[in-house]
């Protein structure tokens, strides 16, 4: 086959003013569009966006050509390992996710103007086999303008949809810089990088369509008897589907994002002249008509023809011509096959049967270039209406990481490539959410504590104080990985606090002194007891006087041992030259009932702890309550001294994020009288740039406990469900509990349910006030999976080798190194 120079036979005169001019007229208006994510439309939305489609194209002029180019091309994750703040799991993370392979989306919306009278092209008469005139037409203003006016109403219509955003390409975007390829170069070397280097690259047609190193193939859809016998807006997707919910994807997805290579999907719909064309039909009607006679073949096509023309005027369609094709690459000649059959299986999801273009493959190919969609070979198109050709059209794009600076790393659900979600500050700003509180669902085994441990350890490392009241030790590697305290009773270290300690930066105000009172009340009085005016005054001028005492003697160390030291030695003596009388504030009474939390004293190691006592500044605190959960004495003291530290956090630490996690043990916490408490948190901590966190396993615990249930679900706006299959069959129930929609309950049924067999991970589904949607993958590197794991075999070599090697990232490390686990990481 003769050689020709791509200078002379490319069809693109130029650009000017951002409009791609053809060798023969054509004028063409480029938009790079940002379409919703895969996975996240209900029907409705599928729906309402095929409408807007339709309306946006019926405002587009006669002549117009609409060429959709979707780009898929295959690409790797690229780890980011010079940023100063990364501790060993972010960099761990990004190790792992390194290299990770993803199919990478571009979507390009190109509206093409042909000059009236412009004669249609063929397979014969392409411009990639004939030169041609420019026509006068094309240098008229008023038309350049009025064609720019309806691309830009298409543009508000779509817009106006709310479901995408379309930005008009520049004529860098074009053509090209000395740095970056433009799109149409691009196209023309099928370029990968979207912003890689210009590159030119032989185009051969000799053994099918080559381009450079890449072997193609080119499916289309040109006939109409090749085409599915129903179509619409949404299509079932058999994957995440269940036996009580339908999951819907875009009709044409399987073509789009579905399909895991290299490839472009086109889609054209050619506007024609509306009443040429139903002239043209009435007189093809006419003419099969007068030969029904002679053949079935003729009377079937009459009739057909017949109620084409029916549809287009009895409901005001707009019959236009359309065309859709995927061309797909590969550099190995080898994996075409593979390719190919891909390609097949794709199609066959939509019940459509491709062919393969082999002889009209170059014409097909050549009016892909943008700009000259106008000469499409028109003998590769099939009539139908606006409202059928738009279901071919692709609806979603990649999942996109959120530009907020704040947030934590979760994966796509197809291959696991990393994306920075913020589920706290930009849901506020966008309105989804009026507060930053979660509620979290997960029975045993679905990963549950493994996402918290993801999610605390992300905001802990973007500096949030992190509060977690624990029943498992679900968050003891975490805790020592980041080196915070970790509060928990055992018969050799039980639990200790010192609530009476004042750090150097913090003050004796009246919020302190009042969490210590309430304290002291509570080990005084039982819970059905009552407290007398003059008892609570006795109290505050007790603590009043023991805190001037200290600051006149600092060798004193602050804590019960040393305040009932000053009760017993010289309050006895205020009271009595007051004259308080033994009903109004029994002394002997109070001492003796707090004799035990004295030194000698059963409980005597309770609160007059030496260590860990600045909570209000150490940012990671873990109290752990499953040996004291039941406990009489000692769980409602720690629950008032999580109230207070907490609570302290709240008010005294301004512009900074603080966050109180309560796993299991908000079940025991409510039944102790700290209802009330969970009831503030929830309403209150937003105005102090925090969040409460409430995390259960059972639907029956919050149905069952009417605090949980209007308190902290009407007041949390952002619900994470964890594999919910469990409940498959009761899960209406769950849905009106949490105010799901149909979307959503289809969305957490989908959960798990086509994991990738080859990498270990669970997925999550996150709502947000209902607005916005999503499942993500949480998948974690080896190195952090260590330090989120519950099982106990592993957390217990993991704490041997940190025993041995003096750390929790030196013993992973040598466990690593060691094991080889590392090596396995891929």
């Amino acid at each position: 086959m003769m050689e020709k120079q791509m200078r002379d036979i490319l069809p693109i005169m130029g650009v000017e003013y951002d409009c791609i001019v053809s060798r023969q007229g054509d004028v063409t208006v480029a938009f790079q569009v940002d379409l919703p994510e895969l996975f996240t439309l209900s029907d409705k939305e599928y729906e309402a966006f095929h409408q807007a489609w339709v309306k946006a194209i019926k405002v587009l002029p006669k002549f117009t050509v609409f060429h959709k180019q979707d780009w898929f091309t295959e690409s790797r994750y690229t780890a980011d390992f010079e940023k100063a703040d990364t501790g060993f799991l972010s960099r761990s993370s990004e190790c792992f996710f390194n290299e990770r392979p993803y199919l990478k989306h571009s979507c390009y919306l190109l509206f093409t103007k042909k000059p009236d009278g412009r004669k249609p092209s063929s397979s014969l008469f392409c411009n990639l086999l004939r030169g041609s005139i420019v026509p006068l037409q094309t240098i008229n203003r008023q038309l350049l303008l009025d064609f720019l006016d309806s691309a830009g109403q298409f543009s508000r219509i779509l817009e106006d949809s709310g479901f995408v955003k379309l930005n008009r390409l520049k004529e860098e975007d074009l053509v090209g810089t000395i740095n970056k390829a433009g799109l149409i170069e691009r196209y023309c070397a099928l370029s990968t990088d979207e912003h890689g280097l210009p590159l030119l690259k032989d185009i051969s047609f000799d053994e099918g369509l080559k381009v450079g190193d890449a072997h193609c193939q080119l499916f289309t859809l040109t006939d109409a008897a090749d085409l599915p016998a129903l179509c619409g807006a949404r299509i079932n997707y058999d994957r995440y589907s269940t036996d009580r919910t339908k999951f819907s994807v875009g009709f044409a997805s399987s073509l789009g994002q579905l399909l895991s290579c290299n490839h472009i999907y086109n889609q054209y719909i050619f506007i024609e002249d509306n009443a040429q064309t139903l002239k043209k039909l009435e007189s093809k009607r006419l003419r099969l008509q007068s030969l029904s006679a002679y053949s079935r073949e003729n009377l079937i096509a009459r009739d057909a023809t017949n109620d084409f023309l029916n549809e287009a005027i009895s409901h005001q369609r707009l019959p236009v011509k359309a065309h859709f094709n995927v061309l797909a690459w590969t550099d190995q000649k080898s994996e075409l096959k593979e390719l190919k059959n891909k390609i097949i299986s794709a199609l066959a999801e939509l019940d459509a049967t491709g062919k393969l273009e082999t002889v009209g493959a170059p014409q097909i190919f050549w009016a892909g270039i943008p700009g000259n969609e106008a000469d499409f070979p028109m003998n590769d198109t099939f009539d139908t209406f606006c409202e059928q050709a738009t279901c071919f059209l692709n609806l979603e794009t990649s999942y996109r990481s959120s530009l907020s600076p704040f947030g934590i790393r979760l994966g796509d659900r197809l291959t696991g490539f990393p994306v920075h979600v913020d589920i706290s500050d930009e849901p506020i700003k966008r309105g989804y959410c009026t507060n930053r509180n979660k509620f979290i669902l997960g029975p045993s085994g679905s990963g549950k504590s493994f996402f918290t441990n993801h999610m605390v350890r992300s905001y802990y490392e973007q500096g949030t104080h992190v509060v977690l009241v624990d029943v498992g030790h679900s968050y003891k590697g975490l805790c020592e990985m980041v080196g915070g305290y970790y509060f928990t009773y055992d018969e050799k270290h039980p639990i200790c606090f010192n609530p009476f300690y004042i750090g150097s930066d913090d003050q004796l105000d009246t919020e302190k002194k009042e969490s210590i009172k309430t304290l002291l009340l509570a080990l005084w009085k039982k819970d059905d007891e009552t407290f007398k005016r003059s008892e609570y005054v006795a109290l505050s001028n007790a603590l009043g006087l023991y805190y001037k005492k200290l600051e006149t003697i600092p060798s004193i160390f602050p804590g019960f041992n040393s305040f009932y030291e000053y009760l017993r030695d010289e309050f006895t003596t205020v009271l009595a030259n007051d004259n308080v009388k033994e009903k109004d504030f029994d002394i002997n009474n109070f001492l003796y009932v707090l004799r035990p939390y004295y030194k000698g004293g059963e409980f005597d190691y309770l609160l007059n702890a030496t260590g860990n006592l600045n909570l209000l500044n150490e940012r990671f605190i873990v109290f752990e309550l499953d040996n004291i959960k039941d406990h009489p004495i000692l769980f409602p003291v720690v629950t008032i001294i999580i109230m207070e530290v907490f609570i302290s956090k709240m008010r005294k630490l301004k512009g900074i994020r603080k966050m109180i996690l309560i796993e299991e043990a908000w079940k025991a916490i409510a039944k102790e009288g700290m209802a009330e408490y969970i009831k503030y948190l929830f309403k209150t901590v937003r105005k102090f740039f925090g969040e409460a966190i409430v995390v259960t396993q059972e639907i029956e615990d919050v149905i069952s406990s009417p605090i949980v249930k209007q308190a902290i679900i009407n007041n949390a706006d952002c619900k994470i469900l964890l594999d919910q299959s469990k409940y498959q069959n009761k899960f209406d129930q769950i849905q009106e509990l949490l105010g799901l929609t149909e979307k959503e309950k289809a969305l957490v049924l989908s959960v798990n349910k086509a994991n990738d067999p080859n990498r270990k991970y669970k997925e999550v589904f996150i709502s947000l006030g209902g607005m916005h949607s999503k499942v993500y993958r949480t998948e974690v590197s080896p190195e952090e999976y260590l330090v989120y794991t519950t099982e106990e075999t592993e957390k217990m070599k993991v704490q041997e080798y940190a025993k041995k090697y003096g750390g929790i990232e030196k013993g992973i490390k040598a466990l690593f190194s060691e094991t080889g686990i590392n090596n396995k990481r891929k």
